[in-house]
């Protein structure tokens, strides 16, 4: 038996019939820190909404990005360049490279703190937040939707589909450990992302 946690601020604990085998603290090592570090964000410890606080992160790390995509173009790209007039498909790149590569890290250092912690799915872990919230800003077209507007919508759905869990969501996150964390999280970005694209669309032709 296992408790079975959530970084969601409405689903609470519950127990499980899963095994979570679980590490001696005395027997932490520097990459059992490192998992525990990179799973939590920094906000993951906070005692109130751990869930929010990592989309959050998401947004922050979504805008961090943005400003230097456009920077490096700005540095690196002569006046009269091609990628001058059109950056959203370097920043579009970006964007996906960078989502894979927290994805595939969040499923490991998931996995290996929830052995840490001996919880499934331990509220603490919030990887899987920005993971997912990352996915849902994907729509977002810098400098031409409306700006912090289409940002906070693209928030506050991914906060309702993470709490709700649409199918397959919910199923999903009974997959395997780490895989399961963070695949449940992913499906809640893609309903966020395709429901931000309705509202920018409907939002430009209102506007337009």
């Amino acid at each position: 038996m296992a408790i079975k946690e959530s970084s969601d601020e409405l689903n609470r604990a519950v127990v499980t019939a899963d095994t979570v085998v679980t590490l001696p603290r005395t027997e932490r090592s520097a990459k059992d820190y490192l998992a525990l570090a990179l799973g939590t964000c920094g906000v993951g410890y906070l005692p109130i909404a751990p869930g929010t606080w990592g989309s959050i992160v998401g947004v922050g790390i979504y805008l961090l990005l943005q400003y230097s995509a456009f920077r490096f173009i700005q540095l690196f790209f002569p006046q009269n360049s091609f990628v001058r007039f059109l950056p959203w498909p370097i920043f579009m790149a970006a964007q996906l490279v960078l989502i894979t590569l927290i994805t595939l890290v969040g499923i490991w250092a998931a996995s290996r703190t929830e052995k840490l912690l001996g919880r499934k799915d331990p509220g603490k872990v919030v990887i899987d937040e920005v993971a997912g919230q990352l996915i849902a800003l994907l729509p977002l077209v810098p400098r031409h939707d409306p700006g912090w507007m289409s940002i906070l919508a693209a928030f506050l759905l991914f906060r309702l589909f993470d709490i709700i869990k649409p199918y397959p969501a919910r199923r999903l996150e009974g997959l395997e450990s780490g895989l399961g964390i963070m695949a449940d999280d992913i499906v809640a970005g893609a309903y966020a992302a395709v429901a931000t694209s309705i509202i920018i669309a409907v939002g430009f032709f209102v506007i337009n």
